[in-house]
């Protein structure tokens, strides 16, 4: 993947214009949009933003990712994937939607008062890098936060095909939070990770 973002220099001074300056309309777009694509006997639902991307559209997808995850809820999350997309989370692999489903139910069940900021790292043509945080806590009231990379691959109605994060978890104290919003989506205001020294 050749690099087209950086989080230093120009480059990321343009992306973090973008993304505190457009997340209006990119917040406009959650609830996606759907074309019905025909192509032979079959027809395809597509989400918009559609490869190749550009930074503009590449922030965008992000976005949507995260707030689709931040509504914590599995059927809409997998609704952005293809039927027979690929996935590693850590140490698990397993493909389709209703394995998605499963694994998000399962996740969500144990990572409680979860709140998930995604950001852009590089994109290329159908590709794009996410460095990502979340925290949440388990039933015993332990806070954590999880630091992790996505790799995603996309199809070209804009479905992902393919997804692996690598992600590591630390033990932090309520103190230590700072995703504080209320309600599913961080809000339009609320600065991303870079804009939060982290």
């Amino acid at each position: 993947m050749h690099r087209r973002c950086a989080l230093n220099g120009r480059s990321g001074t343009i992306y973090r214009v973008l993304q505190e300056r457009t997340c209006v309309r990119i917040l406009a777009h959650t609830h996606f949009r759907q074309l019905r694509i025909k192509g032979g006997n079959a027809t395809m639902t597509a989400r918009p933003p559609l490869p190749p991307f550009t930074l503009e559209t590449a922030v965008q997808k992000v976005r949507m990712a995260e707030d689709a995850w931040n509504s914590r809820d599995p059927q809409r999350v997998s609704l952005a994937y293809t039927p027979d997309s690929r996935w590693r989370n850590r140490s698990e692999f397993f493909t389709g939607r209703d394995a998605i489903v499963a694994f998000l139910k399962r996740k969500w069940a144990q990572e409680l008062d979860y709140r998930l900021i995604k950001e852009l790292w590089a994109f290329h043509e159908n590709r794009i890098a996410v460095r990502f945080q979340y925290e949440c806590h388990d039933d015993s009231g332990q806070w954590h936060r999880a630091y992790g990379n996505e790799q995603w691959e996309f199809n070209a109605e804009g479905l992902m095909q393919r997804r692996e994060a690598s992600i590591n978890d630390v033990r932090i104290e309520a103190k230590e939070r700072k995703f504080h919003w209320i309600g599913p989506a961080r809000p339009a205001d609320h600065p991303g990770l870079t804009a939060l020294g982290l």
